[in-house]
């Protein structure tokens, strides 16, 4: 005879899932978004590396190249070497959607040349958050393992280290947004785009803005999924 087997599901898998479920959500959003509007042509037909340019130059920003780098939505501003690099789906692209994105990589180097506090303390927390992100499992795993006060110790040590993490891409939400917003002013202010293509460049950058704060929010769920994990080993 066979008897019917169970299963203990353990609770703390559902913040997982819930963090998973928030990030698809935000990516699929984003894709969606970026497609869309990657459809709909600038008036002004200025490409994003042309657009990019023109908003350093606006900016008086002159010592930031604009470089095109393979991948899609691979955009990114690096302030070490002052290189504004766009994607193969920005670079040569006149959509609103490239422009858009191109605007708000230009928002960051606009925050290098300002010094503005959060990209200082964000670019401070690099090496931090990459340490965490290397240690914070294998320091949580060997703490599993464990028992005792060595037990312990080492899930403290992985709690902290994630948290390094965590506080990293917190601290990245007010860069991003910051970043949007000029971007979002400056092409108004020089006419770069009229004020009804203004609103799908606003939608592409909110849905780029969304997965930040999902990947925050799923980091967030996530510690605390490890802390509910070390208090029930402690009890």
């Amino acid at each position: 005879m066979m008897y019917p087997m169970y299963y203990s599901l353990d609770p703390t898998y559902l913040l997982v899932i819930a963090g998973v479920l928030i990030c698809l959500a935000a990516s699929a959003r984003m894709r969606s978004t970026f497609s869309r509007y990657s459809r709909v042509q600038s008036r002004s037909g200025l490409t994003g590396m042309q657009a990019a340019q023109e908003i350093l130059r606006r900016a008086g920003i002159y010592d930031v190249r604009v470089e095109r780098v393979a991948g899609n939505l691979t955009d990114h501003y690096d302030p070490r070497s002052k290189v504004l690099r766009l994607s193969d789906s920005t670079y040569h692209s006149t959509s609103l959607a490239a422009v858009g994105v191109a605007a708000h990589e230009c928002g960051h180097a606009m925050q290098h040349a300002q010094g503005y506090a959060p990209l200082k303390i964000r670019g401070s927390l690099v090496p931090l958050a990459n340490m965490g992100s290397t240690l914070a499992w294998p320091l949580i795993i060997i703490g599993l393992i464990f028992t005792g006060r060595s037990s312990e110790m080492f899930l403290n040590l992985g709690i902290l280290a994630f948290s390094l993490a965590v506080l990293f891409q917190i601290v990245t939400l007010p860069v991003e947004f910051n970043a949007s917003n000029r971007a979002i002013r400056i092409l108004a202010s020089s006419g770069i785009m009229y004020e009804d293509e203004l609103k799908g460049a606003k939608k592409v950058l909110g849905a780029a803005a969304l997965t930040y704060v999902a990947g925050a929010a799923s980091s967030i769920l996530q510690l605390l999924r490890i802390i509910l994990i070390a208090g029930n080993r402690r009890r």
